[in-house]
Formats: structure tokens, C-alpha cells, sequence
């Protein structure tokens, strides 16, 4: 999934033009999939609000209330037993994985076949800024003539087939792990644990949906606001917003300017972490890079 929020009007007079000069919406921020830069000296982008999913500092009462006022979808309930998860996650870990550039909008199909049922569209720009997506491929069939990919803002979530061919590649053996339980970030690489991060996640009132997800956007904000300095975008929506929220969906990994909030249940389903945290994310988080979130 930095800072001030993103003035909504401000916003579509930039996709306006983007749109009618072809021009990207955040300079550099989706130039190439294999840039980990982590200058901080690229355009800000400010609005009214912020497009990624988060509170203000002090949670209203009735925001932080009991869950069981939300309207939850278990559809995405974990049933298997912690310890195999736990070994599942290392073994994904320790992977290499493919990353794609995604040119244009693409029919996404149950089977990896171009007569199988189109079970969505996978999107050539992300959610709120426009940059060019960069999709994770979690398996590949038919001799690496296909890919499957989790589709990124659904809910439900949902999962299909894209072909693969003249698409541009790139590989990373980055791995970002949330364990909601523990409100804990872990990046690994090539199943080696780097470090780990305390992390605010979710209010009962809107907890963040668990899923795989990867990064779509790497967006820089100036100092002082509620998404700290920078965050990174993510390609999951959150289906429960508090009550009264009228903000964006999106989820994201960012920073915040209230860090006693981290490591506690406090926000409308990013992931927040400190300023320090953000600076060891910075060069290893690139565009695609998976993101597993899990209780």
C-alpha cells in the first residue's frame, strides 16, 4: 500500500492529465520494477485525505469499539493449523519470485487457458496513483506461458490466470510476512528472516483482511501527517471501513505520527510502523514484492 492527506479534487485534476498527456502520476514511482531507490526526493503528492486505509491518531469511542458491530466476511478464514501454516510460509519464503509488468488491463481467466471462464481484470495502474502495476506471479503453467495472480482491490478476494508472454520480468527474493496476531512485520529473503518490525494493524472495529497480497505503489508524503513519510501500497482493499470513514480503501504499509499506536490493534487496516522501520523497508520493498498478511 507519505503525509498529508491527498486533496480529492487535487486528485482528479492529476489524473485528468495524466490521462490526456500520458504522463506519470507520481514521478518515478513505477519507472521500473526493479528500482529499490530509496531517495525520498521524488514529487510529493498531497490531498484533502489520505487514499490508504487509516484513523486519526485518537480513535473515536465508536471506531474502537467491539467487532461485533462490524459486518465481517469470514470468507477468508484460515482453518489450517498454525505450526503447517508457519512451515507453508518458509517454504514460500524461500523462493525466488516472478514479478510481471502488467502494459495494459488484462482478462484474468479461471484456468490457464484462453477458452476458460474470465473471472476478472487485472489492472494496468494502481488503485489511487496511477503507477504502472507490477504483479506478483505465485505459480506459473503451461511451461511458463502462464501465471497466476492474485486480482489486486476485490473483495472477495480472488485469483486467476493471465499469459505471461511479452510481458516484462523481474524476480525478487523479498518476502514481507504480517502476523496480525503478534502485530508483528517480518521481511525475509530467500527464507531468511532480515528483521522484524512491531507494527499497529487493524481496530476490532475494522480489522485488516488477511490474504496474499503485493506492492503496488511506493508513494513519498512530507512530514507531520497520519501516513508518516512514506508508504507502500498494497494490492488489497479493506471491506470493513469504520463507521463515518470516507476516506479510500486501499491497504498500504506506512509510517504514522502516532507511534504509540504501534503494536496495537488501532487502525482502519493498514499496517503502520515506525520512521526507522520505513527506512530499512525503503530499499527492499519494490514494486511486486509479496506481502502475506495472516492471523
Amino acid at each position: 500500500m507519505r503525509h498529508h492527506g491527498l486533496r480529492a479534487s487535487w486528485i482528479a485534476t492529476i489524473l485528468a492529465t495524466v490521462i490526456a498527456v500520458g504522463t506519470p502520476l507520481v514521478g518515478g514511482a513505477g519507472a521500473d520494477p526493479s528500482a529499490n531507490t530509496p531517495d525520498r526526493s521524488i514529487d510529493l503528492v498531497r490531498a484533502e485525505r489520505p487514499s490508504f486505509t487509516d484513523l486519526d491518531p485518537s480513535l473515536d469511542p465508536k471506531v474502537a469499539g467491539s467487532a461485533a458491530d462490524a459486518s465481517t466476511d469470514r470468507s477468508d478464514e484460515r482453518t489450517t493449523p498454525r505450526r503447517d501454516r508457519a512451515q507453508a510460509q518458509r517454504a514460500r519464503a524461500a523462493t525466488t519470485h516472478l514479478l510481471v509488468r502488467v502494459p495494459r488491463s488484462m482478462v484474468v481467466r479461471a484456468r490457464p487457458d484462453t477458452d476458460a471462464a474470465v473471472v476478472g481484470s487485472m489492472p494496468s495502474g494502481s488503485k489511487y496513483y496511477g503507477v504502472p502495476i507490477t504483479a506478483w506471479v505465485e505459480e506459473t503453467a503451461n511451461h511458463g506461458r502462464w501465471g497466476r495472480v492474485e486480482i489486486p482491490y476485490v473483495w472477495p478476494r480472488h485469483e486467476g490466470w493471465i499469459p505471461l508472454r511479452g510481458l516484462a520480468r523481474t524476480t525478487t527474493r523479498v518476502q514481507v510476512h504480517i502476523d496480525l496476531s503478534e502485530h508483528r512485520l517480518t521481511v525475509s529473503k530467500f527464507g531468511h528472516t532480515l528483521f522484524g518490525l512491531p507494527a499497529a494493524t487493524g481496530a476490532p472495529v475494522s480489522p485488516t483482511p488477511r490474504g496474499d497480497y503485493f506492492v503496488t505503489d511506493r508513494i513519498p508524503f512530507s512530514s507531520g501527517g497520519s501516513l508518516g513519510t512514506f508508504a507502500f501500497g498494497i494490492s488489497g482493499i479493506q471491506p470493513n471501513l469504520p463507521p463515518g470513514w470516507n476516506g479510500g480503501n486501499q491497504l498500504a504499509i506506512h509510517g504514522t505520527n502516532d507511534p504509540s499506536s504501534i503494536g496495537r490493534s488501532a487502525s482502519a487496516g493498514c499496517l503502520r510502523v515506525s520512521e526507522r522501520g520505513l527506512d530499512r523497508l525503503l530499499p527492499l520493498l519494490k514494486l511486486g514484492t509479496p506481502v502475506i498478511v495472516e492471523a
